[in-house]
């Protein structure tokens, strides 16, 4: 039996045009039964509006993100060698009795099995209590309460400032050749330095030679103008490039020859329409970045003599404090959730395909 040109062959793919056809044949009951929620989930939660439902989804998921992160904390605190009861006497080179060390133990409930300690240690996580610190004997939440606030103002300063300059660099630069190539040379020296010898670097220029700003330690705008650029120089040079990739990408779509035939400026080409289009990856890049700073500006708040998270987190490591290690850790996780959430609500303000979609 012979068959038609347009018939497919048994065992091959069809093709692009009668996928394409499938699709527009849809109707709108196959296509509404195509997003319809899962049979599996709770008639309450189905009937709920689907906003709710995927904040919802989301919130479950950081809880999710949030158990694990904990759990390979708890694991890899178990596996380092040597005794917690000592630390918390006052070291590993403390010299205490069999008899306190015992009795430390049993207080902090080492002596029981490593899954009771998992599931004390679950216990008192859902409800907030991230325990007492080993060193300083006071509670995790409120240590990380006191250093929590300089850690974020130099993080979100450091990658504002970043984001700023490379928006500024990509706008210029895409679709110039000459300007491109000077720019990309910047960015691969500036992502090339380490971020402790900027550090230095500026302080030796700006702190010493010109006594513009104040040396280490400084409180206010002042204190916190050179860690913000040090940390905006590695920021801005991998922003930048991801950030004229999506702008030069975006300025050869059908839609910006259209808004250019209309009249427009280029700036305002760039500005007010492909920039939206490469906001996306920059957006997502940031976000990972934002939880990096959160959780790893040590380096920083060690060059400048600030308080942060960072150092609270080394002096942790150092003297074994396990519950302040668990807590920053879980503390960096719930942050990197909750910026996923916010991050996916901005895509839906910068892309309104993405508000379609998602109904």
């Amino acid at each position: 039996m012979t068959q038609s040109p347009g018939t497919p062959q048994p065992g091959s793919a069809p093709e692009p045009s009668q996928q394409l056809s499938r699709l527009a044949r849809l109707t709108p009951d196959n296509s509404r039964r195509l997003i319809r929620p899962s049979r599996w989930l709770p008639d309450a939660l189905r009937r709920l509006p689907q906003p709710v439902r995927w904040l919802v989804g989301r919130l479950a998921l950081a809880v999710l993100v949030i158990w694990a992160a904990a759990t390979l904390t708890f694991v890899g605190l178990q596996a380092i060698p040597g005794d917690p009861a000592r630390a918390i006497a006052g070291g590993v080179a403390a010299t205490s009795s069999p008899q306190v060390l015992a009795q430390i133990r049993s207080e902090y409930g080492l002596d029981s099995p490593v899954h009771v300690q998992y599931a004390r240690f679950l216990g008192r996580l859902a409800h907030g209590d991230l325990g007492t610190s080993y060193q300083q004997h006071r509670p995790v939440r409120a240590l990380i309460a006191e250093q929590l606030w300089p850690t974020v103002e130099l993080a979100v300063g450091g990658l504002v400032l970043g984001l700023a300059v490379s928006v500024a660099v990509a706008m210029f630069t895409a679709q110039r050749p000459r300007s491109r190539a000077v720019a990309r040379t910047v960015e691969f020296t500036a992502l090339s330095m380490p971020t402790y010898w900027v550090g230095f670097v500026l302080l030796a220029l700006f702190s010493f030679h010109w006594q513009v700003f104040p040396v280490v330690g400084a409180t206010g705008l002042r204190g916190l103008v050179l860690p913000w650029l040090t940390l905006a120089v590695a920021v801005a040079g991998v922003l930048s490039q991801v950030t004229r990739d999506g702008l030069e990408q975006a300025l050869e779509q059908p839609f910006a020859v259209t808004v250019r035939a209309r009249g427009a400026t280029e700036l305002r080409v760039r500005a007010g329409h492909a920039l939206r289009h490469a906001a996306a990856p920059v957006l997502t890049l940031s976000g990972w970045m934002l939880g990096n700073l959160l959780g790893g500006v040590v380096v920083v708040e060690t060059v400048f003599a600030r308080k942060g998270l960072g150092q609270l987190l080394v002096t942790a490591v150092r003297g074994r404090d396990y519950p302040v290690v668990t807590g920053t850790v879980v503390l960096t996780a719930a942050a990197f959730a909750v910026i996923s959430i916010v991050l996916d609500q901005l895509y839906r303000l910068v892309d309104p395909r993405i508000r379609e979609v998602a109904r």
